[in-house]
């Protein structure tokens, strides 16, 4: 039996990256798998995928930072399924901006991708769970930088420890409904949104990524497939009781110093 057997799994942003890592970790195992995403190349690419692995998937177009898209997205999947079991928060934005530079529109894209989308995804899936009275699990993915991260991460920090107070105020309200909401603080991860980011504000070369390996602990960066892993441990039943933990899944630790 797999870890998410008969499981309805919603994926944020699920489309590439983390996001798309998670969804076919969830299928593999077993659960029925719901992606968004603003660009339907992508999310249907992913979808055929699944599907031709044997899967089943939905590919939902939706622009989480509008709260009624987001909400939308989730009434699509519990026509389609008839409930949503897990939620993963995935999508994310990282572009930059230093707290001189920020301008309002950018500081609202950050809050609206960021934690915008996220809280109301939250508020009508545990709608779902708590009008079937059913338990569920939520897993937002946050960012290590959401300790205090580097100078031109001012409006993503912001939104990113914004979500980890949603995650733990959330996990706390409705333990009692046996909805369970946990975080992730990811690191520096090899993903195709990264690379673009690289590319456009760093002037990364296309080897970026292995000299950006070749000065970490672990001589790598973060691995999708590997974050997808823990996340699917985390959704399922294994993952016991928790519930209001932020983990920082990173190779670098808080507070040590060299």
């Amino acid at each position: 039996m797999g870890l998410l057997d008969d499981k309805v799994v919603l994926v944020n942003g699920g489309s590439q990256g983390v996001g798309a890592a998670i969804a076919r970790a969830a299928v593999r195992e077993g659960a029925v798998v719901a992606v968004t995403g603003r660009r339907p190349r992508p999310g249907e690419a992913l979808v055929e995928e699944l599907t031709a692995a044997g899967g089943k998937a939905l590919y939902v177009q939706a622009d989480l930072s509008d709260a009624e898209q987001a909400k939308a997205s989730v009434a699509r999947v519990v026509e389609t399924y008839g409930r949503v079991d897990c939620l993963v928060n995935s999508a994310g934005l990282t572009s930059r901006g230093t707290l001189l530079d920020t301008t309002p529109e950018l500081f609202d894209q950050h809050i609206g991708i960021n934690l915008k989308g996220p809280f109301f995804a939250m508020q009508a899936v545990v709608a779902d769970m708590v009008g079937r009275a059913e338990a569920g699990t939520i897993v937002n993915i946050i960012t290590s930088s959401a300790h205090g991260g580097q100078p031109f991460l001012a409006p993503y920090v912001a939104a990113k420890a914004g979500l980890i107070g949603l995650t733990r105020n959330a996990a706390h309200a409705h333990r009692w409904d046996r909805v369970r909401i946990n975080g992730l603080n990811i690191g520096w991860t090899a993903t195709e949104g990264e690379d673009a980011t690289q590319k456009a504000f760093h002037g990364a070369g296309d080897d970026w990524r292995e000299e950006a390996a070749a000065k970490l602990p672990m001589g790598k960066l973060g691995q999708p497939d590997e974050i997808a892993d823990f996340v699917v441990f985390l959704l399922s039943e294994r993952s016991g009781v928790v519930t209001g933990s932020v983990i920082d899944w990173d190779q670098n630790v808080l507070g040590g110093l060299d």
